[in-house]
């Protein structure tokens, strides 16, 4: 698969390479992997460290974005719930307990379910309702954005551990799963979750608030949904209850369910690319493009660099800014790095105070 610039050279500023010993007819070069890079070396320490057995489950060292979440939901819900509070006289609808009201109308305007058992029904109330419903969307895709995500992070491990559970495999096996399987196990986790969640409404709406199956079916899909048509909705104060965590915790699951499914179709798509790139013939065509000096030639750097390039895993943009990067740090122009380039590409000019 060819692209449109793909006769252009790919790195504008590259030199003659150094000349290199003939190397013996029939001889093979053989290249090493390359060692890992410092700085993916240290995510990979920090990923470990975070999926231990002491941090593996929720309970474990909760993570900062996590907490900074926590602390404005709860704000978020105090001013929420104090407005509400003081002007509940002004929301019409089907009451239980002022508190507990203020709190499930918070949480319904903040996921957009909006049932329409409670309403605003003044200027003031309305107004409040337009504010809050804003703030709220912007909440919930910050907690999409974060906690959702550190959440399902948090049991990829144990989910590993499960699936090999009557097999030996170390830490590092684990790791390289989740890292190779990452997306397909978060849709995995993301679906049970929303399954479970389903089938707990459900339960609760047919035995708590007294709906059958069918309609407390119907009632758990508009409200997970958004859709909240408003027929059905919870209405005594235990279901109010219930209703200001669950429809949280179940909108912003789905949410991370349709994120999830098309990251996995991408993550599909990609791999096909990927495969397509790998497995078709050759031709003249893509040996001139990827030519990148004109010499006649394709080296290895060369071939790698043009097959990224059609794999779509770097852009001439990148290609451009690595290697203007590489002139800042070839100091005397060589075409190669060396300590001596390093240490006179950090050194401050000469006259300069340091």
């Amino acid at each position: 698969m060819a692209f449109d610039d793909a006769k252009h050279p790919l790195l504008s500023g590259l030199r003659d390479p150094p000349h290199q010993p003939e190397q013996k007819i029939g001889a093979k070069k053989r290249y090493r992997r390359c060692k890992s890079a410092p700085a993916t070396d240290i995510l990979l320490k920090k990923n470990h460290a975070a999926s231990s057995p002491a941090s593996e489950t929720i309970v474990g060292k909760v993570h900062p974005a996590f907490i900074q979440v926590i602390v404005l939901l709860a704000v978020y819900l105090g001013i929420g719930t104090t407005c509400f509070c003081l002007v509940k006289n002004q929301i019409k609808g089907k009451k239980t307990n002022g508190i507990l009201d203020a709190v499930y109308f918070c949480i319904v305007t903040m996921t957009t379910v909006g049932y329409g058992d409670l309403v605003p029904n003044s200027v003031t109330t309305k107004l409040l309702a337009c504010a809050f419903v804003f703030t709220g969307m912007a909440l919930v895709g910050l907690i999409l954005s974060k906690s959702a995500d550190y959440l399902v992070e948090k049991q990829e491990m144990l989910l590993v551990k499960a699936l090999h559970i009557h097999q030996h495999v170390g830490m590092t096996d684990i790791m390289k799963e989740i890292e190779t399987k990452r997306v397909r196990y978060k849709f995995l986790m993301v679906t049970v979750l929303l399954v479970l969640l389903i089938i707990v409404g459900t339960v609760f709406l047919s035995t708590i608030e007294g709906l059958n199956l069918v309609d407390s079916f119907y009632c758990v899909c508009s409200t997970i949904t958004t859709l909240g048509y408003g027929d059905k909705s919870f209405s005594s104060e235990g279901g109010r209850i219930f209703a200001i965590f669950w429809i949280l915790t179940s909108t912003i699951c789905v949410a991370q369910f349709f994120l999830y499914l098309a990251e996995l179709n991408t993550e599909h798509r990609q791999q096909a690319l990927v495969k397509f790139v790998l497995t078709r013939r050759m031709t003249t065509l893509d040996l001139e493009a990827a030519d990148l000096d004109d010499d006649g030639v394709v080296s290895s750097a060369e071939f790698i660099i043009y097959k990224l390039k059609e794999m779509g895993k770097i852009s001439q943009e990148d290609i451009t800014l690595v290697m203007e990067e590489f002139e800042d740090l070839d100091v005397d122009q060589s075409g190669t790095l060396s300590v001596s380039d390093l240490t006179l590409a950090q050194s401050p000019p000469h006259g300069s105070k340091v």
